[in-house]
Parts: structure tokens; sequence; C-alpha cells
């Protein structure tokens, strides 16, 4: 996948152990995300998140990329292709910096994600949010997706 597909306004490049530092800066101050989804974030979560797999899935199929404006890093995102069914792609998480927030830009990056993943002849796209988080639930709702299962987290799922 040409991951420069995934966005019209920012820039997307993959990010690597080497970037634990700027994504750590940016996460931190999501405290809203992190009081739901604990433990708090550190550098070593950062980097274990960047190689984690779900079961039966390669690096291959794995993209933990950054959406950047002018070197700033406005969203990082974990998108796993072919999970947990081969028409399917996994949002494992999405992050968008504190500065950016309430200004529709989660919405145009998702927007942009799914018209690409459309594109690449996937069928939907699925996201695990934690029950009580309001900000995640209404963030996923208001771009479509909807409730699918509920165990510990609640699975949500767009039709694209």
């Amino acid at each position: 996948m040409d991951i420069g597909l995934l966005s019209k306004k920012y820039a997307v490049r993959r990010l690597d152990r080497n970037d634990a530092d700027i994504v750590y800066d940016m996460s931190r101050k999501n405290e809203i995300f992190y009081r739901y989804h604990p433990p708090f974030v550190t550098k070593q979560s950062i980097a274990a998140d960047m190689e984690s797999l779900p079961p039966g899935k390669s690096c291959d199929d794995k993209y933990y990329v950054g959406f950047f404006e002018n070197n700033a890093l406005v969203a990082n995102m974990d998108l796993i292709l072919g999970y947990p069914t081969e028409e399917t792609a996994w949002i494992g998480l999405l992050m968008t910096n504190v500065r950016y927030q309430n200004r529709g830009v989660g919405s145009g990056i998702v927007k942009d994600v799914c018209a690409c993943l459309k594109q690449l002849g996937y069928q939907r796209v699925r996201v695990g949010v934690d029950k009580e988080n309001p900000q995640s639930n209404s963030f996923w709702s208001k771009n479509g997706f909807c409730v699918i299962s509920e165990t510990e987290y609640r699975v949500m799922e767009l039709v694209i």
C-alpha cells in the first residue's frame, strides 16, 4: 500500500522506534484517552505498540503511521490490513494531537483513510473503543461507525 494515499491533506510516513519521542510527546498530552485506557503511555509502550501484531498477521500487514503538517505530528494511527477478516481493516489506534482536536482533523483523516481502503478493495473498517470513554465513543459514532459487539471493549464498524 502506498501510505501517501491515506491522506489528501497531510504528509504520511511510517513511524518507527526513532519516532518514539515525538509520539510520546503528543500522546502524553491526551489525558482523557489514558483516563479510560490505562496504563499511561511510556516511550517503551509506544515502541511495543509499533511492533505489536494480532494473531495471524505479519509486519507486512501493519502500518503504524504519522500524519504530519510542516513536520509537526498531527496524528498517529495503527492500521492492520486484512484483520480480523481479509476484507476488513482494523484501526488499532488513532490519536490526534490535542492542539488539533475539535477542529475536524481526526474526522478528515478517518474519511481519507476509509476512502483509500475502499479503493484497495476493503469492505469495512473496525475499531476497538473503551466503553466508558465518551470522547472516543462520540468520535467514532459521529464518523459513522456502529457498535457490532461488546465485551471488554466496544467493537465498532463502518461499512465502506
